[in-house]
């Protein structure tokens, strides 16, 4: 006679509207299992009955091979001393509970739905909204929870019997999918400003962009700006209108072979390329492609996605005579330092003057989701702007946290955080918060988030800078401001994303962050708990003349720092002329700024260091956009390192005499340790005038700063016992420095953490803002 038990399974996660229940009924009746299942809201709650083989089988086949677009957050298990016996195993009727929720975020068009968009015989042929249990809109459709179709903007298309069917049948594809619709009595693809609508608006857009125009199209979470990526002048001509010289363009690829014909692509990035997020990937370019140099200009990788909409394959694809090219840019519909755009009115005043149509339809964006954006280290993903298909998948921090917090994040590539006890929903990409009208969207976005996931937050936790539009926000909300150091919000990020609550040394590497001394912050190493954060030192601090223009023109940081360095006016200047970083009436203007301390602060900002050697390199000596100056650096010394490989030995070509351990690192007269930045730089100057190469400097640059980080995290061990590193801050974007500080790092011993699916720039910071609340809400509790 079989020995039975009972197990009592709660699954928590995104486990609504991704046919959770047919799949777990399906587990159940491989392994013999009786009993049921059913989806609280939370969480999935299953009965599970049989014998103890049956079961290991039972919650293999849970964990391992849930539904595609499903995202299992904790799985708990209880066993049952008294339960009944049951005869059966059964789907039960969804009851809402009060707890934690989880909404999914929008998913890419699956395999099966593609096959039928294009399948003459399928009733949904070349339909533009074609969806199912397993891909379509969610969050940005979502007016409200518990996730059903009358609180979708879906709501305003009433279903055909056909497709009213397959929504109420569990045996269909569809059942219980909410954007379910067809070409009867689906939403409608047109045209803004013309009569074409359905068939007619597709082809007329397609020949817009043969021909050389640029298309405005309306996809899941707002507008793209579309051209041919094949085309120079049509591509320049979009960069023009967009006022946008040098950033670079995302591309979308027909399809997999296409990536693979323009760009390196290894296996994991196969796999998350053509995944059920489908994000934008750098990748490297290869040689003699078919990209036009305009797409991103000295820079050897590109943004990739994949069509992850059937609006977009169509776009590609469609029963008309066209031969469309099968790389497209496809970058955020907006004007420069927007929110990008969602609705007919947005795309009138915004992007009428720069493309040639506008591709629309009528149904209504909720949240706006830009397209996430990663790159890779070590094999996994390295997030650069968490968005759409993973946005607001929370964060758990096991902390036994109560309490509900709003942070709203940073002024540059915003993104806010709602938590809620042990979780911490980080909202989709919404943009920079100098334009008013981002603002505008960062207020809606709170609203509408906040509503989804019936959150009434106590306190708002924003950056301790004073002039920010965020910390205006925080501040109208009316509940009570924590304001938050901004590097220290970035270590609690890294920490919350691993959920990691020992004390870390976090070495917080960014462009600049508003001090506690009321200078400016970027290069740090600091002790952080989640109660409070002790600042153990920095890079060597210089004077940061010019304001904001200082962010933009690294040659002013070059000049500044050079003045401080030689403290010498004629041989300061003599320098500035051999590098051509200025003439010579501006050099002079800036030595009398900095002499008079006019428009002048003092800082400690890597990222403006990074900008600094970048013109004295003569690699970039002003930027286009964030980061220009210190990426094209980056590349520099990528080039060498690839130069190196090639000769099979850096040695043969590497002629620097290097700097002595003792002077990497050292404690100042307040105790704190200073990173000798400025013995760095001076070394670099020397070699520059000694006539090296530009890219050996900049790979020497990379490594030497490595071994002070390094140097320092063992001093700050040394004093503190502590032996776990967390490395944060927009600078630690930089793959190669992430590369060489975490081997010098962990061959001293350390335990790192580092960022992975949260973005270690100002874009992942509204999590660690969050943290802090919620920490000092349940501190004021005890």
């Amino acid at each position: 006679m079989k020995k039975y038990k009972t197990l009592l399974i709660r699954i928590y996660g995104v486990v609504q509207g991704v046919g959770f229940r047919p799949t777990v009924s399906r587990h159940a009746d491989k392994n013999h299992i009786l009993g049921s299942v059913c989806n609280k809201g939370p969480y999935v709650e299953i009965w599970a009955q049989g014998s103890d083989s049956e079961l290991e089988g039972f919650l293999y086949h849970l964990e391992h091979n849930p539904p595609k677009r499903s995202s299992i957050l904790k799985i708990d298990v209880h066993e049952v001393e008294e339960s009944e016996e049951f005869q059966n195993f059964e789907i039960i009727e969804s009851e809402h509970v009060q707890g934690e929720i989880f909404v999914s975020p929008d998913i890419a068009i699956c395999p099966e739905c593609t096959r039928e968009l294009f399948d003459k015989k399928d009733r949904r042929y070349l339909h533009p909204f074609i969806n199912c249990t397993c891909c379509g809109p969610r969050l940005t459709i979502l007016d409200s929870m518990p996730y059903d179709r009358v609180r979708t903007s879906m709501g305003q298309f009433p279903m055909c019997p056909e497709c009213e069917y397959e929504y109420t049948h569990p045996e269909t594809r569809r059942y219980d999918a909410q954007p379910v619709c067809c070409n009867e009595c689906g939403p409608e693809v047109y045209l803004i400003g013309r009569n074409e609508r359905g068939s007619a608006a597709i082809t007329y857009t397609r020949q817009v962009i043969h021909d050389g125009g640029i298309a405005a199209i309306k996809g899941i979470g707002g507008f793209h700006l579309c051209c041919d990526a094949t085309n120079q002048e049509t591509v320049q001509r979009l960069r023009t209108l967009k006022r946008r010289p040098a950033k670079p363009l995302a591309v979308m690829m027909r399809d997999m072979e296409t990536a693979e014909r323009e760009c390196e692509v290894t296996r994991v990035q196969k796999e998350v390329l053509d995944g059920h997020q489908k994000p934008i990937i750098l990748l490297k370019k290869k040689l003699n492609g078919m990209l036009c140099d305009a797409v991103a200009p000295d820079n050897p990788k590109v943004g990739v996605m994949l069509p992850y909409a059937p609006v977009q394959l169509l776009i590609f694809t469609y029963k008309d005579d066209i031969a469309m090219p099968d790389c497209l840019v496809m970058t955020s519909g907006n004007t420069s330092g927007a929110p990008i755009c969602r609705d007919d009115n947005d795309a009138i005043a915004e992007l009428s003057k720069m493309c040639d149509v506008i591709l629309s339809h009528d149904r209504m964006i909720r949240i706006r989701a830009d397209d996430s954006v990663m790159d890779f280290f070590e094999g996994k993903p390295y997030m650069i702007r968490r968005s759409r298909g993973y946005a607001p998948l929370p964060f758990i921090i096991s902390k036994g946290f109560k309490g509900e917090v709003l942070a709203v994040g940073g002024e540059l590539k915003n993104s806010f955080c709602v938590g809620k006890n042990d979780l911490f929903y980080q909202s989709p990409y919404i943009g920079d918060m100098e334009d008013l009208r981002t603002v505008k969207a960062l207020k809606e976005s709170i609203a509408r988030l906040e509503t989804l996931l019936e959150i009434t937050p106590t306190i708002v936790a924003c950056d301790m800078h004073p002039k920010y539009n965020t910390t205006y926000v925080a501040q109208k909300i009316g509940i009570p401001v924590l304001q938050v150091q901004h590097h220290y919000a970035h270590i609690l990020s890294c920490m919350a994303e691993n959920d990691y609550s020992e004390p870390v040394i976090g070495v917080s590497f960014d462009g600049t962050g508003y001090g506690t001394d009321g200078t400016i912050w970027g290069g740090e190493l600091l002790k952080v708990t989640y109660d409070e954060f002790n600042r153990l030192g920095s890079i060597k601090p210089f004077l940061q003349i010019g304001g904001d223009l200082s962010a933009k023109e690294g040659w002013r940081i070059a000049v500044s720092m050079i003045y401080g360095i030689y403290k010498d006016k004629a041989k300061a200047a003599e320098i500035v002329k051999q590098l051509e970083l200025c003439d010579e009436k501006n050099c002079n203007v800036q030595f009398m700024m900095a002499h008079n301390k006019i428009n002048s602060i003092v800082s400690t900002s890597a990222g403006r260091l990074f900008d600094a050697v970048s013109a004295m390199l003569n690699i970039r000596k002003q930027s286009s956009f964030e980061g220009e100056a210190s990426t094209t650096l980056e590349f520099a010394a990528e080039a060498y390192e690839e130069k190196c490989a090639a000769h099979n030995s850096c040695g043969s070509i590497y002629n620097v005499d290097s700097i002595e351990a003792a002077d990497l690192v050292y404690e100042n007269s307040g105790g704190q340790l200073i990173l000798a930045t400025d013995v760095l730089v001076k070394k670099i100057l020397e070699e520059i005038l000694a006539g090296k190469d530009s890219q050996m400097l900049a790979y020497f640059f990379h490594q030497k700063l490595s071994d002070m980080i390094a140097a320092g995290c063992a001093h700050a061990s040394e004093n503190t016992g502590i032996k776990t590193i967390a490395l944060s801050g927009g600078v630690y974007q930089n793959r190669l420095l992430l590369k060489m500080s975490l081997d010098r790092l962990k061959k001293l011993g350390f335990r790192v953490l580092t960022h992975s699916l949260l973005p270690p720039n100002d874009g992942g910071i509204a999590l660690g803002q969050a943290v802090a609340a919620m920490k000092h809400i349940n501190k004021l509790k005890r």
